[in-house]
Parts: structure tokens; C-alpha cells; sequence
């Protein structure tokens, strides 16, 4: 993982692997995107969802969103900063830098390769947010109309992309003062990733919209806490910090889209469990799914490989994922739904519910990347890593 760790080098796939079943694996991780953009347009079972009797639920919420949703967001007088975590030569002096600079590099030097691979695709992942931004701006009926719109679903969009921001921004820091990767790598990596855009079904309905989010923000959450506890038993305090600052808001973050989704739940049972089932139909796709570093070709190989690190370092595992949809569904009370469900809406509860204790395919999807690729301990086959 040093610095000058310049050269494309993948590992190579176990022997007993044929080469069809790599290719199968590596088109798994990144869908034909003119198929899926048709096949969406297409898809009456979700374009019912942009109808006026759907979107009108989320202006009748707006003001329980105002006082139940909103308070989720810390007033920027209370937020932390990049600069509260790691070194600032504006408040330390030019000695003082230099010394804790070299302090933290000391200690990143016992973070394993592993754990750093995972980190550094943490910070793509966190790095492309005006991709993420741009998702909820195009859910219809929340979406912000004037980029300055005073609705309660439009400040919590730029709220919640404020303190995201903040992410990003001290990883990068980090990783840039820890001296162990190739930095302008990782910076083309991040600039390959907004450019890539993402994957996501149903992308203009609210219903679905939320879903995602609440998957993807407590995926965050374990992913960053795993990290802090890494970080934290080897003996680096000031990593083990700033991913604990992370996931505790990305924890906050969930809780505001777990309470939209409960609330759906509650108003209109019927829809939001056709949604979640729709959404687990088609498994919930990484937001980092099309990372891109130059140097794989373009089929998924390097979140394949990212994802098979993640697994071994035990970042974010199956496991994880089948705790998520376990939550998930007991945070929604779906099996408790009764009165009020069509035949389609019952059909779709018991789909759901069917997914505790394999999660739709996607523990087997992701054990099967963590079988075909090789990690090994000082080349994690990422050459921006």
C-alpha cells in the first residue's frame, strides 16, 4: 500500500475458477446500463408510484416531516469539522504540524492493508455526493424545485448533504497525510466514479427512493463503525475517531429515512410494502457499484475486489447485509400488516418476509465476489490503493 505503488496490479483469479464463471461475476456487478434505463422506463409496477394520489402522500407529510424528521439535522454551531479530527497548522504552529503529522503517520503505519483498501473505498464512496445529492432531487413530490425551496423535504435534502459533505472531506484528508497511498489515483478514481453516475431502480419515485436510502445509510453506518473498531485495535486513535464521527451521523441519517419509510408504513401500507419488495426483487445496489480506477476493465472488477476485501477484513460482510433486511423489516413491522393490503400488497408482504435469513440472493452474490478474486496482504490489486 506504499506510495509509490504506481503499477495496475490485479491479482490474479484462483486457478480452479473458470474464465466464464469470472465474466459471469464481473457482469453481475455492472448491469448493461442501456438495458436497465429501458426495462425502468418501461416498468408500469413503478411508474404507478409517480400517479397524484401517490405523490400527494409526501405533501401531506410535509409537516410531520418539519417535526420529525428535520430535528435529525445538528446546527452547524454543533457539527463537527474536518479540522476538529486531524491536524490544523493554523492552530499548531509549523513545529506543531509537523509533529502531529508525524505522529499520525506512526500510527496509520500499523493500519493493515486490508483495512486500508476498505478505507480508501469508503472515501471514493463518500466523495461522489453531488451524485448523491442529485438522487433525492429527482424523487418526485420531495425533490428541491428551486435549489433554495423552503419545504421541509428540500432542507432536509440540503442539510443532510451538508454534513455528508463533511465525510469525504476528512478521510481525504486523512489518507493524504497518512503518506500510504497513491493520492492523485485515488483522486482520479473519485472524479471516474461521479462522471460513472449510479445504479438505482424506480429513481423517481419517492417510495422507493427512501427505501434505498434507508438501506444505504445504515449499510454506511456499520460499514464506518466496523472501521472504527479496526482502526481503534490497532492502536490508531485518531482513524478510530473520525469513522466513529462518521457513522454516528450516518446512524442519525438512518433514523430520518427509517422514520419516512415507517410513516409510509403507516399511511399507505398497501404501497410501501410493494415497494420494498419490488426494491429487494432487484437487491439493493452498492452506490459505488461503477467505481472505476483507470486500470480494471470495465466490467466491475475493482468493486468486486473492494467488496472482496470489505468481506475478509470483515468491514462489511453478508452478514451484514442479511442484519439490514432483518432489521429493516422488523423496523417496519411487516409482518404485523393486515387490514388494508391488496392481493398484490399481500403477495409482496410475504415475499418480504421470506427474506429474512437469506436477503434476497445478495449474501450469496457477495461471498461469490470474495471466492473469485485473491487479496493478498501487501498488494491489494487496486493500483489507486
Amino acid at each position: 500500500m506504499a506510495a509509490d505503488m504506481n503499477k495496475c496490479s490485479p491479482a490474479p483469479p484462483p486457478a480452479d475458477i473458470a474464465a466464464h464463471d469470472r465474466s459471469a461475476v464481473a457482469s453481475a456487478i455492472k448491469p448493461n446500463m442501456k438495458k436497465q434505463q429501458h426495462e425502468e422506463e418501461g416498468d408500469e409496477e413503478w411508474l404507478r408510484y409517480l400517479e397524484p394520489s401517490k405523490l400527494e402522500v409526501f405533501d401531506q407529510l410535509e409537516p410531520w416531516a418539519e417535526a420529525n424528521v428535520l430535528p435529525l439535522l445538528k446546527p452547524v454551531e454543533a457539527a463537527w469539522q474536518p479540522s476538529d479530527m486531524l491536524p490544523d497548522p493554523a492552530m499548531l504552529g509549523a513545529d506543531g504540524f509537523h509533529a502531529a503529522c508525524s505522529e499520525l503517520r506512526a500510527r496509520a503505519s500499523g493500519i493493515p492493508d486490508a483495512h486500508l483498501v476498505c478505507l480508501v473505498g469508503n472515501m471514493v464512496t463518500e466523495e461522489a455526493l453531488p451524485t448523491y445529492q442529485s438522487i433525492p432531487n429527482r424523487f418526485e413530490g420531495v425533490r428541491d424545485l428551486t435549489g433554495d425551496s423552503a419545504t421541509a423535504w428540500a432542507r432536509w435534502i440540503r442539510g443532510w448533504s451538508a454534513e455528508e459533505n463533511r465525510h469525504g472531506d476528512v478521510l481525504n484528508r486523512y489518507l493524504f497525510l497518512s503518506g500510504r497511498v497513491d493520492m492523485r489515483r485515488v483522486e482520479g478514481t473519485v472524479h471516474r466514479l461521479i462522471q460513472s453516475g449510479m445504479v438505482m431502480n424506480a429513481a423517481r419515485s419517492p417510495y422507493h427512493g427512501f427505501i434505498y436510502v434507508a438501506f444505504q445509510e445504515r449499510a454506511t453506518s456499520i460499514s464506518h463503525g466496523n472501521t472504527a473498531r479496526l482502526a481503534g485495535e490497532h492502536g490508531d486513535a485518531a482513524l478510530a475517531r473520525v469513522c466513529g464521527a462518521i457513522a454516528s451521523d450516518e446512524k442519525r441519517h438512518e433514523a430520518a429515512y427509517t422514520r419516512v419509510v415507517g410513516k409510509l408504513f403507516e399511511v399507505d401500507p398497501d404501497g410501501a410494502v410493494r415497494a420494498l419488495a419490488y426494491m429487494m426483487r432487484r437487491r439493493i445496489t452498492m452506490p459505488a457499484s461503477l467505481m472505476d480506477d483507470g486500470c480494471h476493465a470495465p466490467s466491475g472488477d475493482l468493486f468486486a475486489e473492494y467488496a472482496a476485501v470489505a468481506q475478509q477484513a470483515g468491514v462489511y460482510r453478508a452478514s451484514d447485509y442479511r442484519g439490514i433486511v432483518e432489521h429493516l423489516i422488523k423496523q417496519w413491522r411487516v409482518e404485523e400488516l393486515g387490514d388494508g393490503l391488496s392481493g398484490e400488497g399481500r403477495r409482496a408482504q410475504e415475499y418480504v418476509c421470506m427474506q429474512r435469513g437469506f436477503s434476497s440472493g445478495a449474501a450469496s452474490y457477495r461471498s461469490r465476489i470474495y471466492r473469485t478474486f485473491v487479496v493478498y496482504d501487501s498488494e491489494c490489486t487496486t493500483c489507486c490503493m
